[in-house]
């Protein structure tokens, strides 16, 4: 058990069953009345957002998730698989848990974090940064150097996101996936 008094950002706490990830809170001292504390909450599984009041001191449930390595193995209709790298279990994923934010840049044997509650992965995130090849894109002309340009490419996972106008087919881009944007080349 924890108290408003322990709140910070990314805690997780448990409410009616379900997992949630304190994303803003602001302790509130009004000049009549008692003092409160007013939280953003995130959903753990459904990424749903909601505002909650507690009573300063109000007692809460803590959840301690752990973060443990997983590689993406394989896709079977809707479901997601795992493999988990200390166990070797395979942990099946909805697509839906998962999002399409992630889905769109996931590739095979990539390196992941699974979310741990109670010894089961519950959730399963991507890396921030990660690296794909460019299957289709324009081709670039000499002299295309003007700042801000750029064209649409394709990526080798069906993503398509905008590369400067010097990026060519075939090379393997290193991209923010929470933002979708083009970081740099990887030289291989």
């Amino acid at each position: 058990m924890a108290s408003t008094a322990d709140f910070r950002n990314g805690m997780v706490i448990e409410i009616d069953g379900d997992l949630w990830a304190i994303s803003y809170f602001q302790h509130v001292k009004p000049g009549k009345g008692g003092a409160f504390v007013r939280t953003k909450l995130k959903n753990v599984l459904t990424g749903a957002v909601v505002e909650k009041t507690y009573r300063a001191g109000e007692k809460v449930n803590d959840v301690r998730l752990e973060r443990r390595p997983v590689n993406y193995s394989y896709t079977d209709g809707d479901l997601y698989y795992f493999m988990d790298a200390q166990t070797f279990d395979l942990i099946p994923i909805a697509a839906d848990l998962l999002g399409e934010n992630q889905l769109k840049f996931l590739k095979e044997n990539m390196p992941c974090e699974g979310l741990v509650h109670d010894e089961k992965v519950i959730s399963v995130e991507l890396p921030q940064f990660v690296e794909l090849l460019v299957t289709e894109t324009d081709p670039g002309f000499k002299g295309d150097t003007a700042q801000g340009a750029n064209k649409p490419a394709k990526l080798e996972t069906g993503a398509t996101i905008n590369v400067p106008l010097f990026v060519e087919q075939g090379d393997v881009l290193k991209i923010d996936r929470r933002e979708e944007k083009y970081l740099s080349r990887v030289n291989l």
